[in-house]
């Protein structure tokens, strides 16, 4: 059990929290992080790219010359992939572009990213997270006060609407809550900034 420092939204000390090494204290995968990395960046892909092909391009349905006789190469449709304005020869089309990985791989990837940051010094433990109004400049000024970076992954244990309302506009700051907890998001941020409630939680969610 590693203890971690805990502040309040104001930056000061207030207590300290024991926080189980089987969540934030292994060391930490690489492999599983970037098969994680690589799955959700492809699962976010919409895949809508596409292009025509020669039937799907309008008119060519005439054959532009006779095939003997003119001294030109054989054609049948001015619509042909080696004409101008003719089909793409085997272009893009929609596809699916996501895939599931094990789910052993996914949660040792999320521990491995929640682990690097405890290690490294990158995550803050804040006694709680909550906004009594709707004041972008109240989260502002806590992610000042506790020394957050410039992308930052704040992790609360509950939707607080007024908290995350707050926080929507900052450039850098993402929120979630501990159920949507996932390895891009983490290994993405400088800093995560978690709730003494979202840690423990996690602790009993991945523990």
């Amino acid at each position: 059990m590693a203890q971690f420092n805990v502040v309040d939204m104001n930056g000061k000390k207030v207590s300290t929290v024991e926080l189980s090494d089987a969540v934030f204290g292994i060391t930490p995968n690489e492999k599983a992080v970037h098969i994680a990395v690589v799955n959700f960046l492809a699962n976010q892909r919409q895949g809508t790219q596409n292009t025509k092909i020669r039937m799907e391009v309008s008119g060519g349905g005439k054959k532009p010359w006779r095939q003997k006789g003119t001294g030109h190469a054989r054609q049948g449709s001015t619509r042909a992939p080696q004409w101008t304005h003719g089909g793409v020869a085997l272009g893009p089309k929609p596809r699916d572009y996501s895939y599931h990985i094990n789910k052993k791989v996914k949660r040792l990837a999320v521990l491995s990213a929640l682990s690097d940051k405890a290690l490294n010094g990158d995550m803050i433990v804040v006694d709680k997270l909550t906004c009594e109004d709707y004041k972008t400049k109240t989260v502002v000024a806590m992610l000042n006060a506790i020394g957050a970076g410039k992308k930052n992954l704040v992790v609360n244990d509950t939707v607080d609407a007024k908290f995350i309302k707050s926080a929507a506009n900052i450039p850098g700051v993402k929120t979630t809550t501990t159920g949507s907890v996932n390895t891009y998001d983490v290994v993405n941020a400088n800093k995560l900034v978690i709730s003494v409630d979202a840690a423990k939680k996690l602790e009993e969610v991945l523990g």
